[in-house]
């Protein structure tokens, strides 16, 4: 009942729904006339017969009549009055039968449900909206950021030009509203005023055109937009857009972050302030055997070990917890921290890559800024690239042509001695091909993949991937960091780190007994108490209502976490 007024009013201020409700009081206007006419002819004809009936019971006859009820306790005796039954009989089912459903249907339960859906489709927000997200596009980075969103309790709108699309997405329980999005009236129907953040993932022309269209107006609007092209970055920063995204680029540079390349140094994957993540490769270090508590870590160098990756599952280690060959180890401290660790710990040969190649199959946007951190970094690496596209790809000797299923092309790559293959196509079902054939060629070896969709990841795991980065998922972290004002850490697909006020809950419970780790599975790392930051806090420390707690965990500890500690 919450939408009766909106139907209500949409239906009386429609010019055709005026229009239609002329036709229905024409309609009933001749029902009238007729059921007037057929009992005065009923009177003359009954009265002719020698038959007297009332004017209620004329109404009567005529009425059963028409609708073809037909009860027979009143009928005619003579051909005339047969043959007049017979033509009120054929006029009802015309007007009744046939004409008043589609007189129904079409001016009455049609307008009623489309006003229903454009009550649930608005093309205008409350005046009260205030500190919401407009999003201009609805795609798997969206549908992302809108489940992120949502877990924070953040409002947000669609905005949607096609009204059915916009039904489409509010059955799946999106909050659509609908307008033009190059349309400046529509923005401030949206309240934009009022907005935090206006998101856009059009293609670069279109983001261009809501930027302009934005500035016109708002000049300190936030506006964040992404770049399929490198050469759109300047044009949409002229345009006004606040912060570029280019989500190739930061998908290459992520899964570059996570191979396991060069040597045993602790690669940084993130930071905040003055914490930083860092993953290490456990293999060919004395680690490998010890317990969480036997490798004494954080006596010696400072550093916490807040996950432990095997083969893309990610886990949050007990003190028990043994150390694998393949264990990758996901560090918190300072960079001083990791320093010494590397000190330690990088000069181990068996842990070295001796100018073996990585394989990147897929040149494109992804594969290009893998490649350029690696040339960075001083790393060998090969592209496997099904055709030639420029010639300069030919001179280059980082290049080897052909179809990465084939095992002559493999072999042409090193492929016997890669430490590590990456696969970059922005096609799932590729992917998830090429990492089980690779998979099954090369046990030891470690495979990362990119996935464009989220529901693909699990898929690109069963098939051997270590590692898995999302597009989407890394779009949404990027665009949420950057309205929460915080940096974009480079995490793998699956883990997240996050901060959030210390539950009121928790207050003067120690770490130790605060039940988070347990309750929640996600894990502190950093403290931050009267602006200063207490990197991998001793459990115990007392938590305080005002302190901030910085943690670190999967997509469902932090689902979790909010879940349990939710004022």
């Amino acid at each position: 009942m919450k939408y009766l007024p909106a139907v209500v009013s949409t239906i009386v201020s429609s010019n055709i729904t005026k229009a239609n409700i002329r036709l229905v009081l024409k309609y009933l206007a001749l029902m009238t006339a007729l059921i007037a006419l057929y009992s005065i002819l009923f009177h003359h004809i009954m009265a002719a017969e020698g038959q007297r009936h009332s004017w209620v019971t004329g109404f009567y006859w005529t009425i059963v009549t028409m609708s073809t009820l037909g009860f027979g306790d009143i009928t005619f005796t003579s051909d005339l009055g047969r043959l007049f039954s017979i033509i009120v009989l054929l006029s009802g089912v015309v007007l009744l039968l046939i004409l008043l459903p589609f007189v129904f249907i079409k001016f009455f339960f049609a307008p009623w449900m489309e006003a229903q859906a454009r009550s649930r489709t608005p093309r205008e927000l409350p005046t009260d909206t205030r500190n919401h997200v407009i999003i201009t596009n609805y795609d798997p980075v969206t549908a992302a950021l809108i489940e992120k969103l949502e877990g924070y309790k953040k409002e947000y709108v669609v905005v949607v030009e096609q009204f059915q699309r916009a039904l489409e997405l509010y059955d799946r329980n999106i909050r659509v509203a609908v307008g033009n999005i190059d349309d400046p009236i529509a923005y401030e129907k949206m309240r934009v005023q009022n907005a935090a953040l206006v998101v856009a993932t059009n293609s670069d022309q279109m983001n261009t055109n809501i930027a302009l269209t934005l500035r016109e107006d708002f000049e300190h609007l936030p506006i964040i937009a992404t770049a399929d092209s490198p050469h759109s970055v300047d044009i949409l920063q002229l345009a006004g857009v606040t912060r570029v995204l280019q989500l190739h680029d930061l998908l290459g540079r992520s899964l570059a972050a996570w191979t396991i390349a060069g040597d045993c140094k602790a690669n940084i994957i993130g930071r905040y302030e003055q914490l930083v993540l860092a993953q290490a490769p456990a293999i060919g270090t004395p680690l490998v055997g010890q317990t969480i508590v036997q490798s004494k870590l954080r006596e010696t160098f400072g550093l916490t070990v807040v996950g432990i990756w095997e083969r893309g599952e990610f886990t949050i280690p007990r003190p028990e917890t043994k150390i694998d060959r393949s264990s990758v180890l996901v560090f918190a401290g300072t960079e001083d921290a990791l320093a010494a660790y590397d000190e330690v710990y990088s000069f181990y040969q068996i842990c070295k890559v001796a100018g073996d190649p990585v394989i990147i199959v897929g040149g494109g946007r992804v594969g290009q800024a893998i490649a350029a951190r690696f040339e960075k970094a001083e790393i060998p690496y090969l592209i496997i690239e099904k055709a030639q596209r420029r010639r300069h790809e030919e001179e280059d000797g980082h290049y080897v042509f052909g179809d990465a299923a084939d095992i002559q092309t493999l072999e042409k790559a090193w492929f016997e001695k890669a430490p590590a293959a990456l696969i970059t196509s922005h096609d799932d079902a590729t992917n998830i091909y090429l990492t089980k054939y690779l998979r099954s060629l090369r046990p030891d070896m470690q495979i990362l993949s990119r996935a464009s969709e989220d529901r693909n990841i699990t898929t690109l795991h069963r098939a051997g991937a270590d590692f898995v980065m999302s597009y989407a998922s890394l779009g949404a972290n990027a665009i949420f960091n950057f309205l929460m004002n915080e940096e974009t850490l480079l995490l793998a697909e699956g883990l997240n780190f996050f901060h959030l006020p210390a539950p009121a809950g928790l207050s003067g419970k120690t770490l130790a007994l605060s039940g988070i780790r347990e309750k929640t599975g996600c894990t502190v790392v950093a403290l931050v108490r009267e602006g200063q930051t207490i990197i991998n806090p001793e459990p115990s420390v007392e938590l305080d209502e005002k302190d901030e707690l910085i943690l670190i965990g999967t997509y469902d500890a932090e689902s979790s976490f909010l879940n349990e500690y939710s004022a």
